[in-house]
């Protein structure tokens, strides 16, 4: 059986485009960034960038397709965002309306595609500094949760930044904050460490997004800018149409994580 963490992403790729890896992508091809998707009509599109460049601790893009090309070039020209993703969530005015692991059917001629980093990606220099990631060790996907911190707006786009969230070890939380602040393409460093209700999240272990995970005495949970955060702005917005992945089923690029990195 084909070891995930040590996998390429094109063998990924491959795995996820015939179905035969349909599951949350964290600890997959380990040192490659993986990324969040959304995908808009050409109407929608320069407004969604500007909203990206306005937002880039919750939406940092790493790559941007040509209008009606499903192929991301600069963070994988052998990858297909219409195939190559284990799961999708189609949005219609707002509301969540299917989920695929296939969205030709949905493509058109003038949609554009947003590759947006993914803080799976920092999870190796977390593990690297032997910081361990709870939900990889429970095998689940990661909390993710609607906050009250407001994005900037960007012609219609509005709403609240998601986060995600990673129980750590008191004497790790300097550490983690210092590991993650070395990849902004990715998010970055922490938006908040601690109490959960001073952003807006009343239940931890109700997470709007992903599952809920253990968070053992002497942990303190710490929270990321997440790219879930365009699911959250569409269910606001209401486009005529959405498309993104499912949360914690990212496409995995060829893009090396110290390539984002700063040293």
């Amino acid at each position: 059986m084909i070891n995930l963490s040590q996998a390429t992403p094109a063998e990924l790729r491959a795995m996820i485009r015939n179905n035969e890896l349909i599951k949350p992508t964290a600890g997959m091809a380990n040192g490659y960034a993986q990324a969040n998707l959304a995908i808009l009509k050409k109407e929608h599109a320069f407004d969604f960038l500007l909203f990206c460049q306005r937002n880039p601790k919750s939406c940092p893009l790493l790559d941007v397709t040509e209008v009606g090309s499903p192929i991301p070039k600069f963070a994988a020209q052998s990858g297909d965002i219409r195939t190559d993703i284990p799961k999708y969530r189609i949005y219609k005015y707002g509301e969540l309306v299917e989920e695929v692991t296939d969205i030709s059917d949905y493509w058109e001629d003038d949609m554009v595609g947003f590759l947006i980093g993914c803080s799976f990606t920092f999870e190796h220099a977390l593990l690297n500094n032997d910081i361990s990631i709870r939900h990889i060790e429970e095998d689940c996907n990661v909390p993710m949760y609607k906050t009250n911190i407001s994005c900037v707006e960007a012609g219609i786009f509005h709403g609240k930044m998601v986060a995600s969230m990673r129980p750590i070890p008191q004497k790790d939380v300097v550490r983690a904050a210092q590991v993650t602040s070395r990849f902004p393409a990715v998010h970055g460093g922490p938006i908040h460490i601690g109490d959960p209700e001073a952003i807006g999240v009343s239940n931890i272990q109700q997470p709007d997004f992903g599952d809920a995970v253990t968070i053992r005495e002497g942990e303190v949970p710490v929270f990321w800018a997440c790219g879930v955060t365009p699911q959250s702005i569409a269910m606001e917005t209401k486009p005529a149409i959405m498309i993104t992945h499912a949360p914690g089923h990212m496409f995995i690029t060829d893009i090396r994580d110290e390539k984002l990195g700063v040293l």
